[in-house]
């Protein structure tokens, strides 16, 4: 018997079944200096690309402040970087090498490059900001690909890592992250800078700490600072610590240096 039956519209979604996606919006971030960074979000994201994290522009503030030192002339990485500030800041203050990268999202990656994009009248001549998507813990080769050849190998000299230890099921892969990304010297060091915006996890998003002790890191807390509000007023949860923005360097121990 000839399949004749013919279904019509019985499978198509009516106008207004699904709910218009959100268009992206904008934020700035005043650096100390005076300069404006002006960032395009995205409109909604379930990895929260939609949002200027309290720890980003916290992160901006102390590698502003400390760019000399920390910054000027150093390869930098950073993962989870949303709408990328943090490495915006790097490039602006003299890096040799930034590489700007979050979860290889389409439109993640193409909201970072499109701010980079922006940021490019701002970046000193000698400085280079890259974008490119990585899942932490997978292969770094094509991340060191960015560094100039002579020093690639060696890895990066800093690694920007803010608002991502709470995702406490990836510990392991943010400590190799670490491991097979960071340079083998004594001034080389990752900036884990972070809010807990669900304080009940905190228990869970310190256990990091210990691992990367473990994993032959030292860990030394370098500030605790108080924000004027929460990112996420509306949830539950101690006051104070969702306005808490916590900022730890991790070293390699002295006897994981050649």
């Amino acid at each position: 018997m000839a399949d004749d039956f013919d279904t019509g519209n019985m499978f198509q979604d009516p106008e207004g079944f699904y709910p218009p996606e959100m268009e992206p919006t904008y934020a700035e971030h005043t650096m100390l200096s005076g300069q404006v960074v002006r960032v395009r979000l995205v409109g909604s994201h379930p990895l929260y690309g939609n949002m200027l994290w309290n720890a980003g522009r916290i992160s901006s503030d102390y590698i502003e402040t400390h760019a000399p030192t920390l910054i000027a002339g150093k390869d930098v990485l950073e993962i989870g970087a949303a709408a990328g500030v943090p490495s915006i800041v790097s490039a602006i203050k003299g890096a040799r090498t930034t590489v700007m990268t979050d979860y290889p999202d389409p439109d993640l990656v193409d909201n970072m490059r499109q701010n980079a994009d922006a940021a490019t009248s701002m970046i000193p001549a000698g400085s280079s900001l890259h974008v490119t998507g990585y899942k932490w813990g997978s292969d770094v080769e094509p991340l060191k690909a960015y560094i100039p050849e002579e020093s690639r190998a060696e890895g990066f000299d800093v690694l920007i890592m803010a608002d991502v230890v709470y995702s406490y099921r990836e510990h392991s892969n943010l400590v190799k992250t670490m491991q097979q990304n960071m340079k083998r010297t004594k001034n080389a060091v990752a900036l884990v800078i972070f809010t807990p915006y669900q304080p009940w996890l905190l228990p869970q998003t310190q256990k990091f700490f210990p691992l990367a002790e473990q994993c032959g890191f030292t860990v030394t807390k370098v500030f605790e600072k108080l924000t004027d509000k929460a990112l996420f007023e509306e949830d539950p949860g101690d006051e104070k610590l969702k306005r808490t923005v916590f900022g730890y360097e991790l070293r390699w121990a002295d006897d994981q240096l050649g």
